[in-house]
């Protein structure tokens, strides 16, 4: 696994966190694929310290960023 500028703090917070919360798996997602944070941030419209809470499961997402996150997981696989 390549951690494309991920703190190896940040990945280890992704692994310990609910593998259940959206979050998590898109956190899980982009570390594995190499994903930079901000395009992510750009495409869901939020910051990017937003998504860095939902890859801990410190943040949850809205309803609306739900459906978002599960197209964006949907499109990239």
């Amino acid at each position: 696994m390549s951690l494309r500028g991920y703190s190896f703090r940040l990945v280890k917070a992704n692994q310990a966190a609910d593998p259940e919360n959206i979050g998590v798996q898109l956190g899980r997602y982009c570390i594995t694929n190499d994903i930079p944070v901000t395009t992510i941030a750009q495409k869901l419209g939020v910051t990017r310290m937003t998504i860095y809470n939902w890859f801990t499961g410190v943040g949850m997402p809205s309803k609306d960023k739900v459906r978002k996150i599960e197209k964006l997981l949907t499109k990239y696989n």
